[in-house]
């Protein structure tokens, strides 16, 4: 859907790259590598991102890196855009609707790295998880997101990846 908004595939993969995780960075030919592209497509985004204030662009040791731009007043929508784009409320949605006893979610792998690869991989934390029930509910899942979707059920997470749902911060925003 947002395809049909932003008819840019590298603009849309950059955006994607920023916006899902902020501590994502990148440079041209890093970008351009990764996302197998032009230099020249990828520096014509990335300008143009750039001059709209959405990107912010560092210059350091002869190496210009590229990052999203947190002060931008658009940054949290982007961020909300992008990760619904991707399905991560979805995801969420429906794992806690049926799941009640996670307490963390975190997105590792290539999505964490902002790359769009098609496969999301999640891992769920928390105790007594039915894992035949995520079975289910990851092909469910897939068929609304069309992304391929794997879980890691785990009782205690090292803290890797990217931190998307805290039971103990809704808890707390629910006592506010």
């Amino acid at each position: 859907m947002l395809e049909n908004l932003i008819t840019s595939k590298t603009r849309l993969r950059l955006l994607v790259k920023f916006f899902i995780n902020v501590a994502n960075e990148g440079y041209l030919r890093g970008l351009a590598s990764e996302m197998q592209e032009s230099t020249n497509a990828i520096r014509k985004e990335l300008n143009n991102l750039t001059e709209a204030g959405y990107l912010i662009r560092n210059e350091s040791n002869q190496k210009i890196t590229y990052k999203a731009n947190q002060h931008n007043p658009f940054f949290i929508l982007l961020q909300q855009i992008v990760r619904k784009y991707i399905g991560l409320d979805t995801i969420i949605e429906m794992v806690l609707e049926r799941m009640g006893a996670v307490h963390r979610v975190f997105i590792v792998g290539d999505y964490m790295k902002g790359i769009d690869s098609g496969r999301i991989e999640v891992v769920l934390e928390g105790n007594n998880l039915n894992e035949e029930y995520i079975k289910q509910l990851s092909s469910k899942i897939e068929i609304e997101i069309q992304k391929k979707v794997v879980f890691y059920l785990t009782k205690h997470h090292d803290n890797s990846g990217l931190l998307v749902f805290e039971q103990e911060l809704i808890n707390t925003l629910n006592t506010l």
